[in-house]
Parts: structure tokens; C-alpha cells; sequence
């Protein structure tokens, strides 16, 4: 599944480093923070490695 945005690609790639350990998880914050605890690392890769050229800066609900 995609990103559809391009702050929902950025917090999965934070979510992703800090679940590899690249990161310390103190760091999250918000949306990031939720994504590392309640995704798997497959899922937080296919958000991650969405590109970000034509995605919208953000989506609102």
C-alpha cells in the first residue's frame, strides 16, 4: 500500500529507522511514533519506498 502523501511517506521512513534500530524511538513523534508500534517493518517499507514526486504535501481526512 502507497503513501498518499508526502508527510505519510517521511514518518514511515522515521517509523522504519527507528523499528531497524537506525534511530533512537525516543525521537519519534506523533504519526511516526504510532506507525513504528502498530506496523509491521514490511508494511512501513511500502510506505517508505513510495516515491514522493506527485504526492500532495499533505491529505486531509
Amino acid at each position: 500500500m502507497p503513501a498518499k502523501s508526502a508527510a505519510q511517506q517521511k514518518a514511515a521512513g522515521a517509523a522504519l529507522a527507528a523499528k531497524r534500530g537506525d534511530a533512537p524511538k525516543s525521537k519519534l513523534k506523533g504519526a511516526s511514533k504510532q506507525m513504528e508500534s502498530s506496523m509491521t517493518e514490511k508494511q512501513l517499507e511500502d510506505f517508505a519506498h513510495t516515491t514522493r514526486k506527485g504526492k500532495p504535501d499533505h491529505v486531509k481526512r
